[in-house]
């Protein structure tokens, strides 16, 4: 699991059907937890907001934590971040 900032949001109208209803946004990992600093695409089912410090589980627990077992999903934002060490 990593920290991350929401920088924005995805629109997709196709996408794959189990998919469907879900927000996806664009987070970057804060820089201590990311080797590279690069953005991601996680899925959104708690309604984060951009600006928000997330908590973005990855693989398969992605999967698992935001209930789409049988989706291909690979991020998931799974909690937002009230206050915490000094990540930022």
């Amino acid at each position: 699991m990593i920290i991350g900032k929401v920088i924005g949001s995805v629109v997709s109208t196709r996408k794959n059907e189990n998919l469907v209803g879900n927000k996806f946004m664009i987070v970057e990992p804060v820089e201590k937890m990311s080797a590279k600093n690069s953005q991601l695409v996680a899925i959104d089912n708690i309604g984060a907001g951009i600006g928000e410090y997330v908590l973005v589980a990855l693989g398969s627990a992605a999967r698992i934590g935001c209930g789409k077992e049988t989706a291909p999903v690979d991020a998931a934002i799974v909690g937002i971040v009230d206050d915490g060490a000094d990540f930022a």
